[in-house]
């Protein structure tokens, strides 16, 4: 990673930082390889707009003992840190001087695997959450749109080994997503480390 890059995007009423080159080749082939077969993928079922839909993609939930989270109705399964994961954590840890404790990853199996426009603003996050989101294989467009706008303001390549730091208060104004694509796509990992508080402090 060049530390003297300048990571910050230009967007207003946003903390959005990219490093392209967070992780080589080499580990981040590995990470994948270890990560998708490890992983007991779980595709669950939202309820959006008071309809039952699938989620277009595959995902699972590690955390600290006494986190959960959810959204739309949903609450993850809870998983307890594996090695790797664990050390994946200490190292985004030290290196962003931020403290997580809770992974959710997706898995896009092709380019019909997508997430829709959302924020990550649930009231578990606390009011400006620090989402750092680590990308393991294949790449994809990220879009990014003001909250109440329909067009797209921004989109970057979430390239193998990058890393994007959402924080301050991004998720306020803005909205992102991965489209579907007709596009040849290979496998990708996305794994977004945040930190929720405990149940007990709501």
């Amino acid at each position: 990673m060049d530390l003297f890059a300048e990571p910050q995007l230009p967007l207003a009423n946003a903390e959005l930082s990219f490093y392209p080159d967070w992780l080589d080749a080499a580990t981040a082939a590995q990470w994948l390889q270890a990560l998708v077969a490890q992983t007991p993928w779980q595709q669950p079922r939202l309820v959006i707009y008071g309809r039952e839909v699938t989620v277009p993609r595959l995902v699972a939930w590690y955390c600290d003992a006494d986190v959960r989270y959810g959204y739309s109705g949903f609450t993850h399964e809870t998983l307890p840190w594996t090695p790797l994961l664990a050390h994946i954590r200490e190292d985004l840890e030290q290196r962003l001087g931020q403290r997580f404790n809770g992974v959710l990853l997706n898995y896009y199996r092709d380019g019909q695997d997508s997430m829709g426009w959302h924020s990550d603003d649930e009231t578990e996050l606390g009011r400006n959450p620090v989402i750092a989101s680590l990308n393991l294989g294949g790449t994809r467009r990220f879009d990014l749109r003001r909250v109440g706008e329909n067009r797209i303001a921004h989109s970057l390549p979430l390239t193998d080994g990058s890393l994007l730091v959402m924080a301050g208060a991004t998720q306020h104004h803005w909205q992102h997503q991965v489209a579907k694509t007709r596009s040849l796509c290979t496998p990708r990992l996305n794994l977004t480390f945040r930190l929720v508080r405990p149940t007990h402090e709501h």
